[in-house]
C-alpha cells in the first residue's frame, strides 16, 4: 500500500478544474450560438452541460484527489478536519487552492481556443450588485452543507449526482448563476462569453463566497457535530491509502 502522492492529487485538481471551467465556459460558448435569442434556452443548455460534467468529472478524479475543484471545499475540509486530524494540512490547502486556481485558468483558455476565440479575452460582464453577492452567500453555504452533510451520514458515494444536481439546481434558483467557488469565478475572468465576469467584479464574488463557508461550516457544526471525523471521505472517499497497481496500469 503507498500513498497517494501529493503531486498526483495537484494534478488531479488541476486537470478536473480546468476541465470543469472548460464545460462551464463552452456549454455557454454553444448556447449562444445555438440559441442567440432565447436567454433562459442558453442558460438551461449552460447549466445542464455543467451539471453532468461536474458529476462525471467528481467520478473521474474523487479517488486521487477528493475532486474538491473549488478553494472553499478543501478550505472547509482543513477546518473542520483540524481537529481531529482527518483534514487536509495546511499545506496541502494551499497547494490545492493554487492548483485550482492555475486550472480553471486554463480551462478557460482551453475553451476559447476550442471555439476560436482568443485565448485570453478578459470579460466585460459586469455582476456587482448586492442581490448576486448574496446569491453567491447562499449558493456557497448550500454547498458547503452538501457535501459535508453527506460525508458524515455516509453518503459520499452519492456526492457526484448530488453535488451536480445541486449546482445545477442552483444556476436557477440563485440571482448570481451559483459561481460558488473562487478558483472558478478567477477562471471564467478569462474568457468575454456567456460565462465570463468582468475582473473588478471578482473580488466581491469571493468575499461573498467566503462568507457562505463560513456560515456553511457554522451550521454544520451546529447540525452535525462530529462533522469533522468525516473529512478524510469530501469530496469522495478518500483513501489515506492506494494498492499499487501493476505496471501497465501506472
Amino acid at each position: 500500500m503507498n500513498p497517494v502522492a501529493t503531486w498526483r492529487r495537484l494534478l488531479a485538481e488541476f486537470v478536473g478544474t480546468a476541465l470543469l471551467v472548460t464545460a462551464v465556459v463552452g456549454s455557454g460558448v454553444m448556447a449562444t450560438t445555438l440559441s442567440p435569442d432565447d436567454v433562459g434556452l442558453q442558460l438551461l443548455e449552460n447549466s445542464v452541460a455543467t451539471a453532468f460534467a461536474l458529476g462525471a468529472l467528481i467520478l473521474t478524479f474523487g479517488r486521487v484527489s477528493g475532486a474538491h475543484f473549488n478553494p472553499v471545499v478543501s478550505a472547509a475540509d482543513w477546518f473542520l478536519g483540524r481537529r481531529t486530524g482527518t483534514g487536509m494540512s495546511a499545506a496541502h490547502l494551499g497547494g490545492y487552492a493554487i492548483a485550482q486556481t492555475l486550472g480553471a485558468i486554463a480551462g478557460s483558455i482551453l475553451a476559447n481556443l476550442m471555439f476560436d476565440l482568443a485565448a485570453v479575452d478578459f470579460s466585460g460582464k459586469d455582476r456587482s450588485a448586492g442581490h448576486l453577492w448574496l446569491g453567491e452567500v447562499v449558493a456557497t453555504t448550500g454547498l458547503i452543507l452538501l457535501i459535508f452533510a453527506l460525508a458524515r451520514s455516509g453518503r459520499s458515494t452519492v456526492a457526484p449526482a448530488a453535488v451536480g444536481a445541486y449546482i445545477g439546481g442552483a444556476y436557477w434558483f440563485t440571482s448570481s448563476t451559483s459561481f460558488a467557488n473562487p478558483a472558478v469565478t478567477i477562471g471564467r475572468a478569462f474568457t468575454d462569453t456567456f460565462a465570463g465576469i468582468a475582473p473588478a467584479s471578482v473580488p466581491s464574488f469571493i468575499g461573498a463566497q467566503i462568507i457562505g463557508l463560513v456560515v456553511g461550516a457554522g451550521l454544520l457544526l451546529a447540525l452535525y457535530p462530529g462533522v469533522g471525523q468525516s473529512a478524510d471521505e469530501v469530496v469522495v472517499h478518500q483513501d489515506a491509502t492506494e494498492p499499487a497497481a501493476p505496471a501497465a496500469r501506472r
